[in-house]
């Protein structure tokens, strides 16, 4: 017998590599798995603007993010994860524009505004197209949050996410090849249906809920070799999580002393390892 439903992923024609050069946008679900790409030490660049709900926004972050912050090549991301929200736009009356943070003015100020499914998919189009530019290789991964949005109701909520689903879709149909949709939204709705998987706002997936997605997200969409490396950091990061009786104690310094060992010769192995500047500040050998 079966006791839930599990959602098929798909494999996309190309796999993420070892501590490749990732950038995240979207969502406040961008950030938790940008934070988990951050924990296994590779160097990634997660909404450097702040939240992006909708696909308007999303386009401007990317837009200046790499006119402003990524300019050259070498600084262009090889996978980029775009993650949706909403399609609400709050419009500025005074010029017309979409903003992207309202910036706490008067709400009387602005007209908010639902963007088509043929408007989502021309800005999503216009972001993809941009990365192109600055690299012509690169790989982008459409996430739609699971998170519902109680503000506008929970069918409006669902009626969004339809709309962003759609415009996923027109856009991946017409570039199957380096366009992948990884259904995170599927997997907490139809797999994980359980009040157990939220947080206790009961809107936000748990800790758990977020760890298992980033296990399917390694399955499916990971590299033999990447998952080489992560199983190879995975020892390493939880000894340098220990937490000593006695921080003083003789043992403890060669406990330590290996673990930097085996450290140097895991970022040698690995040259672009993003986290080894930050150990080395936070357990200097003495």
């Amino acid at each position: 017998m079966e006791f839930r439903t599990e959602v098929k992923i798909g494999s996309p024609a190309w796999k993420i590599e070892p501590c490749e050069r990732v950038l995240f946008v979207g969502s406040c679900f961008a950030d938790n798995i940008g934070r988990r790409f951050k924990e296994e030490g590779f160097p990634v660049v997660v909404n450097p603007y702040g939240t992006m709900y909708n696909p308007a926004s999303v386009l401007h972050t990317v837009e200046r993010y790499l006119s402003e912050i990524a300019p050259e090549p070498q600084e262009s991301p090889a996978t980029c994860f775009i993650t949706l929200g909403t399609n609400h736009v709050y419009i500025l009356k005074e010029t017309g524009e979409i903003v992207d943070n309202c910036m706490k003015r008067p709400q009387s100020l602005f007209q908010e505004c639902e963007l088509s499914v043929d408007e989502c998919a021309n800005c999503l189009n216009s972001a993809v197209e941009t990365l192109r530019k600055s690299n012509p290789g690169v790989r982008v991964v459409f996430t739609v949050s699971p998170i519902r949005y109680r503000k506008y109701g929970y069918h409006e909520s669902r009626l969004a996410k339809a709309t962003l689903l759609l415009a996923a879709r027109d856009v991946i149909a017409n570039s199957p090849s380096d366009i992948f949709y990884f259904p995170a939204y599927e997997i907490l709705n139809d797999e994980l249906r359980d009040y157990r998987f939220y947080s206790p706002d009961m809107i936000h997936p748990s800790e758990q809920a977020v760890e298992y997605i980033w296990e399917r997200l390694v399955e499916n969409c990971f590299s033999p070799d990447a998952k080489r490396y992560l199983a190879e950091w995975r020892p390493l990061k939880e000894a340098l999580g220990h937490r000593p009786f006695n921080s003083g104690s003789e043992e403890y310094r060669l406990f330590m002393q290996k673990t930097h060992e085996k450290l140097a010769a895991f970022s040698e192995k690995y040259p672009k390892f993003a986290l080894m500047g930050e150990l080395r500040n936070r357990f200097p050998m003495t």
